[in-house]
């Protein structure tokens, strides 16, 4: 995908399918922060593959829950690169538990870490975008969530992932005339031994209609293309990366 030279902001970018979306945005050509709320040893780990890649890139560790330190977040990522154009929103703690079971401080912190960051990390970013009349927002769902799916013992992160898919269309509604796109990939589980594709379609995975687990790698694949040049008429749009898991 064409995003060569374009400068990517990816939260949680330190593991996980952040740090995949990291690696793949590289591969394309893109310049490449990562944000990390505490894991620094991961966080250069990942620095070690974008530089493998070529990718001129930068680690900075903040706390996104805080509107403040995310409005921070840009301004740093800015004065490094000079722009930001792509912002990529992963950050999202997940909990299993009733609501019978689930305190108040559990169902802000859940929305705290699933919504009000992208809320906060949009706001920061729009600015410079809006300078340039070019930007990407690419926020992390879940599968389901544009139909505000319910599944019990997860009601909190449900409802979080369903309003990220309202505010991102409304956001694309809003800013289709300054050439920024907003849109939503939204992951069915991924597992943690992180497979490539190769490793994943040696696997028969009977929840899958596809027949294999997902990767970070299909994941990434879905961020790359919302990304690009080619994405530019493409907004306000949600995709299910789950191989037919859920339709």
């Amino acid at each position: 995908m064409s995003i060569r030279n374009r400068v990517a902001l990816v939260t949680g970018g330190s593991r996980g399918i952040g740090r995949g979306i990291a690696v793949r945005l590289a591969k394309d050509g893109a310049r490449v922060a990562i944000a990390y709320r505490s894991n620094k040893a991961a966080a250069q780990q990942t620095l070690l593959q974008l530089q493998a890649n070529g990718a001129d890139c930068v680690a900075i560790e903040t706390d996104i829950t805080d509107a403040a330190r995310a409005e921070q977040l840009l301004r740093t990522v800015v004065e490094r690169f000079g722009r930001v154009d792509v912002m990529v929103n992963n950050v999202g703690d997940f909990r299993w538990g009733t609501l019978a079971e689930s305190s108040l401080e559990d169902w802000q912190n859940i929305f705290s870490s699933n919504l009000l960051t992208v809320l906060y990390t949009s706001r920061a970013a729009l600015p410079h975008m809006r300078r340039g009349r070019w930007g990407r927002i690419i926020n992390l769902g879940a599968v389901g969530a544009e139909r505000a799916f319910g599944q019990a013992k997860i009601s909190a992160y449900a409802a979080a992932k369903a309003a990220v898919v309202a505010l991102s269309r409304s956001l694309a509604l809003e800013e289709a005339k300054n050439g920024i796109t907003v849109n939503v990939v939204n992951p069915s589980s991924i597992d943690e031994k992180e497979l490539t594709r190769e490793e994943a379609r040696k696997i028969r995975d009977a929840r899958f209609p596809i027949g294999r687990p997902p990767t970070v790698e299909d994941v990434a694949a879905a961020v790359a293309f919302f990304a690009s040049e080619e994405a530019e008429y493409v907004t306000g749009q949600v995709v299910n990366v789950s191989g037919g898991w859920m339709l």
